[in-house]
């Protein structure tokens, strides 16, 4: 299973640290493994059950928001230089990681993709969140994880977490009808 993961998260070679890199793998090796959705599910189920006809693969949207997240945060090191502070390792691993959860918010019904009954009580971020706490990834992460959505509006984000959320939207919003 960890070179199907491999397979469709190349960005996991991003991260330096070894151990960020191996827990992030961990995260989605046990997010596949508990869900009713494969590696290979991934690269064809839509990245949201909230866009009818949404042709959009789960992901290749997530894989697009870790690639804008990395290009947001390398423009504003560049422009911004020592006036702004930036872990790159935890950036990377947390965009990786904000949809881990989704995994368990879909079910199959008739061979067809609906929300699971946990995904009814627990959105993503806060099944994520757990599953990420599970394989010890620092709080920084945990914090990218839960905020990165609308849960996080009331809350304050910390750099990583706004470049992540506003990632994640750009690769989301024009999708919606």
């Amino acid at each position: 299973m960890r070179d199907k993961v491999k397979k469709i998260w190349p960005e996991i070679d991003w991260i330096n640290d070894k151990i960020v890199k191996d827990k992030v793998l961990d995260c989605w090796v046990y997010a596949i493994e508990n869900s009713v959705l494969t590696a290979e599910d991934l690269e064809v189920i839509p990245f949201s059950l909230l866009i009818k006809d949404c042709n959009v693969s789960f992901i290749n949207h997530k894989r697009t928001c870790v690639q804008l997240a990395v290009d947001i945060a390398k423009r504003m090191k560049e422009n911004f230089g020592n006036s702004i502070q930036i872990n790159m390792d935890h950036l990377i691993a947390g965009a990786i990681l904000i949809d881990v959860g989704k995994l368990i918010e879909y079910d199959k019904v008739d061979g067809k993709l609906t929300t699971s009954h946990t995904g009814k009580l627990l959105r993503h971020p806060f099944s994520g969140v757990a599953i990420a706490d599970r394989f010890g990834l620092p709080p920084e992460v945990l914090h990218i994880i839960a905020y990165h959505s609308k849960e996080g509006d009331l809350g304050k984000r910390s750099v990583e977490a706004i470049i992540v959320h506003h990632a994640d939207f750009v690769s989301f919003e024009p999708f919606k009808v």
